[in-house]
């Protein structure tokens, strides 16, 4: 009997209101590409790959004996493109991370992965969330100079660990909540 793998990542999902105000910004403009649906915006703390059942509830375990820190502030700012802003493929809104959440949140991550057993990740974390995908590439140069620096903030709770299916279709399997640092008594 072969074991059913599923493709997996570790992410932020976008607040419910946040959600809201930007697919209201983003519907009056004239954004190229295919856009993301809105119930799929997130943003990726780390990609897991394929994994089978076993090694899901290893890892899942694992996340749950890690400190993952306090709840955090993120604020989604500048508008930006990969590979380039006169050759774009993706779309993406940056992230203003003063506080460190999300760097400190994907070290933790990274730390429980490695001790479940997983390979290290071989490319540097660089949050976004993507808005749009363009195929073939083209110049998003005129939209990222009239974007106005919107910001947009909520306070991130949980981290959750999705599966990818085609579609594509982003379920939760499993959220695991960002806990305050207990009080010090003196």
């Amino acid at each position: 009997m072969v074991a059913e793998l599923k493709r997996l990542f570790l992410g932020v999902a976008v607040d419910s209101q946040v959600k809201a105000m930007l697919a209201q910004h983003l519907a009056s403009w004239t954004v190229p590409g295919k856009l993301v649906p809105a119930d799929n915006w997130h943003l990726t703390i780390r990609f897991l790959g394929s994994l089978d059942e076993t090694r899901t509830e290893i890892l899942a375990a694992r996340i749950d004996q890690t400190d993952l820190g306090p709840p955090f502030t993120l604020v989604l700012g500048e508008m930006g493109a990969f590979p380039a802003s006169n050759r774009a493929n993706v779309l993406w809104l940056g992230v203003d991370d003063q506080a460190q959440g999300l760097n400190g949140l994907n070290s933790v991550i990274e730390e429980a992965c490695r001790d479940s057993g997983l390979p290290p990740e071989e490319r540097p974390f660089s949050a976004h969330l993507t808005l749009s995908r363009l195929r073939p590439p083209e110049s998003v140069v005129n939209l990222i100079a009239s974007y106005g620096g919107l910001r947009f903030q909520w306070t991130v709770k949980e981290l959750t660990l999705f599966e990818s299916r085609p579609g594509p279709i982003y379920d939760r399997i499993e959220r695991f909540p960002l806990r305050p640092q207990a009080s010090s008594r003196r």
